[in-house]
């Protein structure tokens, strides 16, 4: 891209684009064009389709925002219809497209990207390292902590602090830490 689109601009598919900022959250990626009036398959790494992917919500691209239009479930991901998209050649140039949109303001929430840098600790005390890396793994994410424990964050109980003195407290099954 050679400089940011004004809104109403269109891309060389005719996708229309709105300028995008760059501080959202990745929540999903369109895999391929569905149909030919311009349907995709997205897979959706949201747990609030009825926010995300509600009719009117704006998603960021790297190109700019799009809209949505309607969305439904379709074998365990979404069929989405973006305002504009109208063809399968649309749809088709939007293939591998992250989708990405701000926090949803909920304040029990626990966010990836306030995992990493958490120092984890069991619920006695006993500190168990730094989150390093959230790895996707279809059970439960995974905390990669700096020593190289895996913590599932179905164990996380509780969060303390903010900022740089963020603390996850867990309650880990006896023996997790002596593998």
């Amino acid at each position: 891209m050679t400089g940011l689109r004004q809104q109403g601009e269109a891309d060389s598919a005719g996708v229309p684009l709105v300028p995008t900022e760059s501080r959202q959250l990745l929540v999903g990626r369109i895999l391929r064009a569905h149909g030919l009036k311009g349907e995709v398959v997205v897979d959706l790494l949201s747990s609030e389709p009825e926010v995300r992917l509600a009719a009117g919500a704006e998603l960021e691209t790297a190109k700019g925002a799009l809209r949505v239009g309607s969305s439904r479930p379709f074998q365990q991901k979404w069929l989405v219809v973006f305002a504009g998209v109208g063809t399968r050649e649309a749809a088709e140039a939007l293939k591998g497209t992250e989708l990405r949109a701000e926090p949803i303001d909920d304040p029990d929430a626990l966010w990836v990207h306030d995992l990493v840098g958490a120092v984890v600790v069991e619920t006695d005390g006993t500190a168990r390292g730094v989150v390093r890396e959230v790895l996707p793994n279809p059970a439960a994410d995974l905390l990669e902590l700096d020593g190289g424990a895996l913590v599932p964050v179905n164990f996380v109980v509780g969060w303390e602090g903010d900022g740089d003195d963020r603390r996850l407290v867990i309650d880990p099954p006896a023996g997790l830490f002596d593998l």
